[in-house]
This record gives structure tokens, sequence and C-alpha cells, in this order.
């Protein structure tokens, strides 16, 4: 996964020190019910698309942003799902620590845009369409949780989920 320009101004000050980061999920649904999944570079399992905000941009244009360099296709953010908090620390191979604030939209394909995916940068192996029911494996953990946030958002009525405590 490459790391944000940012990011790395921030670790040459902090090193490894924990970063609070603001990540953001796409939950990209076809007509169909499909959702859009990219299967990961660095783990080889397959997850929705999410990535991390850059400063001073939007929560929803940073995730229409992430959808496109990751899959090339076009997408309408229609609603906030979850603003959800890691509630563990993520250390990574070489000792950066984080946690992050996950922010999930649900987005559709734009209509006047691309909704053929394809492989869009070195983070993804592949990328396609899915059924929530039935997807494709191996499933990162962080993704099936994620899709229990929508299940849970679906069965609120429309409510975004917040997490308290």
């Amino acid at each position: 996964m490459a790391t944000p320009g940012f990011v790395l101004s921030l670790r040459e000050k902090v090193g490894h020190d924990l970063l609070m980061l603001v990540g953001v999920t796409a939950f990209v649904e076809d007509d169909e019910g499909r959702l859009l999944m990219g299967r990961r570079a660095d783990t080889g399992e397959w997850a929705l698309v999410y990535g991390i905000a850059e400063p001073f941009e939007e929560p929803a244009l940073s995730v229409r942003r992430e959808v496109k360099e990751e899959t090339g296709v076009d997408c309408v953010v229609s609603e906030l799902v979850s603003v959800m908090a890691q509630h563990e620390e993520h250390v990574y191979g070489n000792g950066d620590r984080c946690q992050f604030v996950d922010i999930a939209f649900a987005c559709r394909p734009d209509p006047s845009g691309n909704s053929e995916p394809f492989v869009g940068d070195d983070e993804s192996l592949a990328v396609g369409w899915f059924s929530p029911e039935e997807p494709p494996r191996p499933l990162a953990q962080s993704t099936v949780e994620r899709l229990g946030w929508l299940r849970r958002y679906r069965a609120g009525d429309g409510h975004a989920i917040f997490e308290l405590g």
C-alpha cells in the first residue's frame, strides 16, 4: 500500500510513534447489488476499497479518489454509513503505529463515468464486483467487520452508525 506523502513527512518527525489518521471506506454497490472489491497486493486478501484522507480533503472526495485510483470506477457518494474508531492500534511491519478513524460511505457507480473495474495502481492484484452474500476468498478481516457495519446500517433504516464507547 502506498503511504501518502504527508504521512511520510510526519514519520520523519515522529518516527514510529502512534499517529491517528482518517481513513475512508467505500461500499460501492452496482444495480445488481454487487459490491466493488479489490485483491490487495500486500496481503493477497480481498477487501472493500479504502484508504487515507489527504490533508484538507473532504472525506467524501477522498473515498471517490480512492475508488478511482484503485479500481478505475467513477462513483457517486450517496450516504454516510458509519464513523468508527479502531479500538486497537495497527502496527506495520516497519514498526509504524497508527490508529484509524474510519468514515464509510455508500456509493454507486457514476452513470456518466466508468463502471468497468480495472487494476488502477500497485495496491491491487485484481478488482471486480461481488455479491456481499458470497464474497471472494480469502476475505480480509477488516472487510468482514466493515460488511457488518453495512448490515447494521441497513437494519437501522438508513441511520449512520457511530461508535460510542
